[in-house]
């Protein structure tokens, strides 16, 4: 197994100067870095296999669908999925959030049901619901929140009724950072008879999940948030699901037999993977799923998590900077957002860059959370198993010189 301080080397992009200094790169809660391994797959693919998978019976198509369901396989078992049946290759998060709506949504919820989502919620599972109960006359509920943004038990059944017929959660706050206790939310959902669907984009990079023992009923992720290529995501359905959902594409790929006035589909996953896939990000998913199973996600998570711990220690030593979020990096996945006094986040992010440090600044596709938080937009830096704590210490002198900046 490598160790933490060997990860870097196989990030070339890391080795570079901006605006003539070291990167830091902090603003991995938007896109992860990919190291050589991933890329090298990727390349692989278009150099030695490219065709279309499924489709041929030539040598290359068969080494192209081979390694193209291999790529399944390794997802469904680093989720821990019954089946890799139960696994839906989509573009990302959003992708496969929108198929649950347009399916499983457009056929189970009914005028007067009711959705709940909570207020941590990302605009990806958020509009789709939004949009969903428009169509169908429904209800939207929000889930309130603790005052650090976390979730309790007490607040979700406080929404819950047999009206309830999806509940749609963040497993990870892109903003706040908090951890959804998700496995005692499905048995509250399940108890009312609804499904648990979960955003676990800012998840499934950063520690172990097990869907089967989270018991939720969808899970969706990208894969360009865990070291993949953009373009590349899951959607994880309990076959019992899948199996009574119609797809919300047609064409190639996902037909059985196509007559004149009527068609049949493929079994799933593959009737929902209309026209030809994004081959070659998905092999390379399934390359990074090597890589960060070769550390181990329980060692990333813990590696994290001490990042976080020392990130959270140094900006509270910082006179007029908010944390927004636990102040424990326990209760958070590896992220902070904050603000400094008197300094609007994206100049503060702009004084970062000159000092060679990435870091988002806006409202994070968060925008009523955004309001629930009384602000406008945050700042926000977000680690990975390739940062370090030298690196937090120049985030940190890069925070103090915004402020001198500013004369504050």
């Amino acid at each position: 197994m490598k160790n933490f301080a060997q990860i870097r080397s196989d990030f070339t992009i890391l080795n570079q100067e901006v605006n003539e200094k070291p990167l830091v790169y902090l603003d991995n809660a938007a896109t992860s870095q990919k190291p050589k391994q991933v890329i090298e797959a990727l390349s692989r693919y278009y150099t030695e296999d490219n065709a279309n998978v499924h489709r041929g019976v030539h040598t290359l198509a068969g080494r192209a669908t081979d390694a193209f369901e291999a790529a399944r396989s390794k997802v469904a078992k680093f989720i821990s999925a019954k089946s890799s049946s139960e696994v839906i290759f989509t573009r990302g998060t959003t992708t496969a959030l929108n198929l649950v709506a347009d399916s499983y949504g457009e056929a189970n919820v009914a005028e007067g049901d009711e959705i709940v989502i909570s207020y941590l919620e990302h605009h990806s599972n958020l509009i789709p619901w939004q949009q969903l109960a428009k169509r169908k006359g429904a209800t939207l509920r929000y889930v309130e929140l603790e005052a650090d943004g976390s979730i309790t038990l007490e607040a979700v059944q406080s929404v819950l009724s047999e009206k309830t017929k999806i509940v749609a959660l963040a497993h990870v706050s892109n903003v706040m950072g908090v951890i959804a206790p998700l496995k005692e939310i499905a048995e509250l959902v399940h108890s009312v008879g609804a499904v648990l669907v979960a955003d676990g984009a800012q998840a499934v990079p950063h520690m172990p999940v097990s869907v089967t023992d989270l018991d939720v009923d969808f899970y969706a992720f990208s894969g360009h948030k865990m070291l993949a290529p953009t373009g590349t995501g899951v959607l994880y359905g309990k076959r019992e699901w899948l199996e009574r959902m119609e797809p919300t594409e047609f064409g190639g790929e996902m037909i059985d037999f196509v007559e004149l006035f009527d068609s049949t589909w493929k079994e799933t996953p593959w009737k929902f993977e209309a026209g030809t896939p994004t081959i070659g990000g998905e092999i390379a998913l399934g390359a990074a799923i090597d890589y960060l199973s070769e550390i181990g996600m329980e060692n990333i998570h813990a590696y994290e998590e001490e990042l976080t711990a020392y990130a959270l220690s140094e900006m509270q030593k910082i006179e007029g900077l908010t944390i927004y979020g636990p102040l424990y990096a326990r209760k958070r996945c590896g992220l902070v957002t904050f603000n400094l006094d008197g300094i609007h986040p994206h100049d503060v992010a702009t004084v970062l860059d000159e000092e060679g440090v990435a870091v988002r600044a806006g409202h994070h596709c968060a925008q009523p959370l955004m309001k629930w938080l009384g602000v406008q937009s945050t700042a926000r830096a977000s680690f990975y198993l390739y940062n370090t704590k030298e690196e937090i210490d120049v985030f940190i002198r890069g925070l103090q010189l915004t402020k001198e900046y500013f004369g504050l």
